[in-house]
């Protein structure tokens, strides 16, 4: 018989698998779905800041608060418009403008009418004497001077000479042939009595338009139509065109003074012709050379120089081909990729809750998104202004996630927002200053002036920090300190709208600042005064672990006002059924008596489901609600545990007792405040049913429930440590020690 060992079958070995190396490990994490969405945010939130801040163009290489330490000379050619010569060029345009003028012919016609008509009236008369005289005053033309008047024959034989000329064969035809011919073009072209002072146009020419007309139009000389050219036009062609002189003379005699005016300017087509032509009119731009010198070294920058520098920044940016963008864009998604992966893997080491919670990560996203918006449209409002939506930043995630998360994330963005808006490393250092100062100073917000100060702080900080920046980047001192100056005002600025804006922070982020917390911990809350008047004892047992709990959490450096807080409402439960908890039971019977010890635990365990519920009824932060879940953990109600295992054992028949139906529901205690509130209360309820509570007996107590909870592995989930856990035994021991302290007994008063 053979004893030696057998050979284990293949089937039956033990496989050993080694752990996953880092990088399968990273592997299988870029597998899980939460994973990859998130990841898909950060790349998205990457790709939006690169379009906001045009990552495929450089920013601006001026600042108006910067002094060029050297001469600043054109780098490319640009040119700028010459408003002085496009002003002048409008005005000569406006000038030169010809403009119009309606024309009433039919003053002209009617003109004519009247003369052919006194003519007829003239020629009627036979005799002289039979004449009109008036009449024929018109029909005379004027005596040179000098020249005696006319006697009665000579007039006598003066009209028979004109009556025969006109009177003969076919001279009446002629006359009104000639008179047609004659008012031709004054009826065609207008009589105007000189220009007018409104007349700020072409003064050579002008437009012709027949009154009520919008389409023919003729453009005359302006002398061709001035009344006096006109009259001596019509006197030249009466005295061409008429057989006789005398009748071209009287004719013309009674002619000119009738002459009437028959254009009028037309201001309101005349000034539309003015300002089409100033707006087209055009001026050649100033031409800036490379090395044509900008501005001086070491004068400060006005408006002028400014305008230039972002002309030629324009023109830079035009010049740009396809391979710089596109070389400068991976660059800055590469940098914003860098920034996103350091800064996401330390906020997850730092605040896991951050990147754990979906919404909590992209409300951090959205924000910084809105903060590199601000720092684009603070700066380009007013000089070192985006120092105010960094602090606001800065101040928030502190707010939100503690401030080693905010130091780094306001880091980043101070980075992202210098390159943004062509900050340099002296810019990097004062703003990042100012941030990291307020960041420090905001530990708690207790109370309403703290934001003020830390604003103050920041101001104080960015002051100096300036100073020290600039005077090493070789500016001088006055527009140095006036810049500091200004960069304090915003600091103090942010502090203030922080003040305002905390409330929405508190909201969005779900947190609650130390503020709120006391707002939500007065005695006046309606929650406690409902438990005050249904369950007095556990009023009092509450305000008694707060105590405890809130001595214990600064032991640690714990958030005390926190778990103080969630002492005072942990237990809010117990309200719906006060009668079956032993600290709100009178002389009466104990009502558990007469149930069965599962029923029993049924009823106590239902209290933190009771008091979640009435929580969220009335709005409490989810922190809150919290300590109302977690204060029991998964702990194991024992008195009724053991009254049931102590009927299992008495009855052999019966079955076995099931542990986890004896358990609270938990979650266990998920921070190290609860975990200190849940110490706090078991030792808080313990400590009444002792004897004589002296030092020792608390020490034990308190060590034996420590202990317990440490073993039931109630801590696993809260990042308590053993040496915490022992800081908050020995607050507890100090604090029920205290409260149980030893009164001397004073002899009894005799009466009197």
């Amino acid at each position: 018989m053979s004893t030696g060992s057998q050979k284990r079958p293949r089937g039956r070995r033990v496989a050993f698998e080694l752990p996953p190396g880092r990088w399968a490990a990273l592997l299988a994490n870029l597998k899980r779905g939460g994973v990859v969405l998130r990841l898909a945010l950060c790349l998205a939130t990457a790709l939006a800041l690169w379009a906001i801040t045009r990552g495929w163009n450089p920013p601006r290489g001026f600042r108006p608060d910067r002094i060029p330490s050297r001469d600043v000379v054109v780098r490319t050619y640009f040119e700028q418009p010459d408003d002085e010569a496009l002003q002048e060029a409008q005005r000569e345009a406006r000038r030169l403008a010809i403009a119009v003028y309606d024309h009433n012919a039919a003053a002209l016609l009617q003109l004519q009418a009247e003369l052919l008509n006194d003519l007829s009236r003239l020629i009627a008369a036979e005799e002289f004497t039979a004449v009109d005289q008036s009449l024929w005053r018109d029909f005379s033309p004027p005596l040179a001077e000098g020249t005696p008047k006319p006697t009665a024959d000579e007039q006598q034989e003066q009209y028979g000479r004109f009556r025969s000329a006109v009177t003969a064969e076919g001279a009446q035809e002629k006359l009104k042939q000639t008179l047609d011919e004659v008012f031709a073009a004054p009826i065609n072209q207008g009589i105007l009595d000189g220009l007018p002072t409104e007349h700020d146009a072409n003064t050579e020419r002008l437009d012709v338009r027949p009154l009520g007309s919008t389409d023919f139009e003729l453009t005359v000389a302006v002398g061709d139509v001035l009344i006096d050219s006109v009259a001596n036009g019509l006197q030249r062609s009466l005295t061409q065109k008429l057989p006789s002189i005398d009748v071209a003379d009287r004719v013309f005699a009674w002619l000119r003074p009738r002459l009437p005016v028959t254009l009028r300017l037309n201001m309101r087509e005349t000034r539309s012709r003015q300002d089409q032509a100033a707006a087209e009119a055009k001026a050649d731009p100033k031409r800036f050379e490379p090395g044509v010198k900008l501005a001086d070294a070491g004068q400060p920058l006005g408006e002028p120089e400014l305008e230039l520098f972002e002309l030629e920044f324009q023109q830079e940016l035009a010049a740009r081909t396809l391979d710089q963008r596109a070389r400068r864009s991976m660059a800055v998604l590469g940098m914003y990729a860098a920034l996103f992966t350091v800064g996401g893997f330390f906020a997850y080491r730092l605040e896991p809750d951050l990147v754990r919670q979906l919404p909590r990560l992209v409300t951090v996203l959205v924000t910084i998104l809105a903060t590199t918006a601000c720092v684009l449209v603070t700066h380009g409002y007013h000089t070192q202004a985006e120092v105010i939506p960094l602090l606001l930043f800065g101040m928030t995630i502190a707010v939100a996630a503690g401030q080693e998360t905010a130091l780094l994330l306001s880091a980043a963005i101070t980075l992202v927002s210098v390159v943004a808006v062509g900050g340099d490393l002296g810019d990097a250092v004062v703003l990042l200053a100012a941030t990291t100062g307020a960041i420090l100073v905001l530990d708690s917000v207790r109370n309403r002036s703290k934001l003020l100060v830390v604003g103050s702080v920041a101001a104080v900080v960015a002051f100096l920090t300036s100073i020290g920046v600039q005077t090493l980047m070789g500016q001088p001192l006055v527009p140095t300190v006036r810049l500091a100056l200004t960069l304090a005002l915003w600091s103090v600025i942010a502090g203030s709208l922080m003040t305002v804006l905390l409330p929405l922070v508190e909201r969005v982020f779900g947190v609650q600042t130390d503020l709120s917390l006391l707002e939500l911990g007065d005695p006046s809350h309606p929650l406690l005064q409902e438990l005050i008047r249904r369950a007095p004892g556990t009023y009092n047992h509450s305000i008694t672990v707060a105590s405890l709990a809130e001595a214990a959490a600064e032991a640690i450096g714990g958030r005390s006002l926190l778990v103080r807080v969630g002492a005072y409402f942990h237990d809010i439960g117990k309200m719906l059924k006060p009668g079956y908890f032993i600290e709100n039971q009178g002389q009466g019977g104990n009502r558990h008596d007469t149930l069965a010890p599962a029923m029993s635990t049924l009823v106590i365990i239902a209290h933190v489901k009771d008091g979640a519920d009435l929580a969220r009824q009335r709005k409490l932060p989810e922190c809150i609600i919290d300590f109302i879940q977690q204060h029991h953990g998964t702990t194991l109600v024992e008195y009724f545990y053991r009254q049931e295992t102590v009927k299992r054992d008495a009855d052999p028949d019966a079955a076995e007792v099931d542990e986890s139906s004896f358990r609270y529901p938990g979650p266990k205690p998920q921070s190290k405040e609860a975990g200190v509130l849940m110490l706090a209360d078991a030792v808080e309820s313990a400590s009444r049913v002792l004897v004589e509570p002296t030092p020792a007996r608390i020490e034990n107590l308190v060590e034996e429930i420590s202990q317990k909870r440490l073993a039931d592995g109630q801590f696993d989930e809260c990042g308590l440590t053993l040496e915490e856990v022992r800081k908050i035994g020995d607050s507890l021991i100090k604090s029920l020690t205290a409260v149980y302290h030893g009164r001397v007994k004073y002899p009894d008063q005799e009466t009197a």
